[in-house]
């Protein structure tokens, strides 16, 4: 009997040993910053979203593009119009700027819509969307509408 419980208290020790040094090692882990390190990109993560959809200073901005993104688009629209207003009276040479001008006008619409609809669809800006201005823009609608 005196090999056996030899034998055992000895597998003891040794379990004993093992656990010991694995507690050893987490513990020294957390206490010398080793967690750190490995919580570092889910805390990097969450700080850099806290840095910027939690600024203030990137709510205010985000909720004031998307007017002035519509608001681009409807300016667009008002010149597109005079434009083609002044286009009936006007001499043929004035009558190709003038169609220049309206071409370009076009696109600077349809970047505007393009960009709205883009920033209402990511996830960090859309919250920051007013409750009157529409989820998308129609860019084949005549008319922008900036308010429900």
């Amino acid at each position: 009997m005196g090999v056996r419980h030899e034998e055992a208290r000895l597998r003891v020790w040794i379990v004993s040993c093992v656990l010991g040094v694995a507690i050893l090692t987490v513990f020294g882990t957390f206490v010398f910053g080793g967690a750190g390190w490995i919580t570092a990109p889910f805390r990097g993560a969450a700080e850099e979203r806290e840095d910027t959809v939690g600024s203030g200073a990137f709510r205010q901005s985000s909720y004031q593009e998307f007017f002035d993104l519509c608001e681009a688009a409807q300016n667009a629209e008002g010149s597109i119009e005079a434009l083609q207003e002044e286009r009936d009276a006007a001499s043929v040479a004035r009558r190709g700027q003038i169609d220049q001008s309206i071409t370009a006008l076009k696109a600077t619409r349809t970047e505007s819509i393009n960009e709205y609809n883009s920033k209402a669809a990511q996830e960090h800006r859309a919250p920051f969307r007013d409750k009157d201005l529409p989820y998308r823009l129609n860019a084949g609608a005549d008319k922008t509408t900036c308010a429900n």
